[in-house]
């Protein structure tokens, strides 16, 4: 059973950073793309960041602050967040294109609470 899993979440202050980790278990025979979503509280789910056949693309509100980098080997891709602002507030969730012995589809994670504030 294919499960994804985030984890890196916490507290910290603007200006600050923070790294995100994405791991994806179980037997799969390729992960087609991963990415990042966030959704704040009374907002609804928005893209942050994903990466696709080598190419990463992020939204306009975190260019030049966040960055993707995978570990194949791992099936983990992160999101290295940095110069945080409050309005990054939200629980970030990966989700993951995978092909396994089930076919074809997308996983999410549970999310993880990012909070930004002094």
């Amino acid at each position: 059973q294919v499960q994804v899993a985030e984890s890196g979440g916490g507290l910290a202050q603007p200006g600050g950073s923070l790294r995100l980790s994405c791991a994806v278990s179980g037997i799969i025979f390729r992960i087609n793309s991963m990415g990042w979503y966030r959704q704040a509280p009374g907002k609804q789910r928005e893209l942050v960041a994903s990466f696709t056949s080598g190419n990463a693309d992020y939204a306009d509100s975190v260019k030049g602050r966040f960055t993707i980098s995978n570990d194949n080997a791992k099936k983990t891709q992160y999101l290295q967040m940095n110069s945080l602002k409050p309005d990054d507030t939200a629980v970030y969730y990966c989700k993951a294109d995978v092909t396994s012995s089930s076919g074809r589809r997308d996983y999410w994670g549970r999310g993880t609470q990012v909070t930004v504030s002094s």
